[in-house]
């Protein structure tokens, strides 16, 4: 192999590795999205003091962590138990992430991610860190099945490490959020919040769109460009 060719190579597999890592990044993190979780954590903790909501923070963003680590070391066993090929996993997943994208477009929490009166049942709980903050409204069913399909696509080690280092800057990005709630809606305010909600919305919309065209073109429906 010539020098030039094997330069060429590294160069080709080091592009491939920073373009699987920003797309797990950017998935799992506008998935997750704490931004768009700060009302109803500020509506939650409204009686707490900033110690007492910093833990909750803290516990909300372990509960993520734990979550989606699980479903990503876990992923491909439940894909051979239950028999589901990475296609279909891709595909529905892409159904499932156009549908929270919708919602963000309005500047809203998807179903998915929190239900009507959630937030009034989750006043009344000790754990709300836990159950409704951790789950589902960080790691809701859309983060989990980002999850389950990249460590699906994912053909190396370093793609998996790539994996589970955007799990866990997500989760320091959530507990950094939401313990400094009030100064961040105050920085963005509003309007900043919900022109955040929307620019993730449409991203998540685009990776939506990504899925379905992976998922064809797994099933051979669809032929991808050489260029690619």
């Amino acid at each position: 192999m010539s020098v030039p060719h094997a330069a060429s190579l590294s160069l080709f597999e080091g592009s491939a590795y920073v373009r699987f890592s920003l797309l797990a990044l950017s998935s799992i993190f506008f998935l997750v999205d704490p931004f768009a979780a700060l009302p109803t954590f500020l509506a939650v903790t409204a009686d707490q003091d900033a110690a007492k909501r910093a833990r909750t923070a803290r516990k909300a963003s372990l509960t993520a962590f734990v979550i989606l680590t699980a479903f990503g070391i876990a992923g491909t066993y439940i894909f051979r138990i239950f028999g589901i090929t990475l296609p279909a996993f891709e595909i529905s997943g892409g159904i499932i992430l156009l549908l929270i994208g919708l919602d963000m477009l309005e500047a809203k929490r998807s179903p998915t991610q929190e239900s009507p009166g959630e937030t009034q049942a989750a006043s009344s709980k000790e754990e709300v860190g836990i159950v409704p903050l951790g789950i589902p409204m960080l790691a809701g069913p859309g983060a989990i099945t980002s999850v389950m399909v990249l460590v699906g696509q994912a053909r190396t080690y370093w793609q998996m490490i790539a994996i589970f280092g955007a799990i866990s800057f997500t989760a320091v990005i959530c507990y950094w959020v939401l313990s400094s709630a009030d100064r961040v809606a105050r920085i963005l305010g509003d309007t900043g919040i919900r022109i955040l909600v929307r620019i993730m919305g449409l991203l998540l919309v685009a990776l939506a769109v990504q899925y379905f065209v992976n998922g064809f073109v797994d099933l051979g429906v669809l032929t991808k460009p050489s260029s690619l």
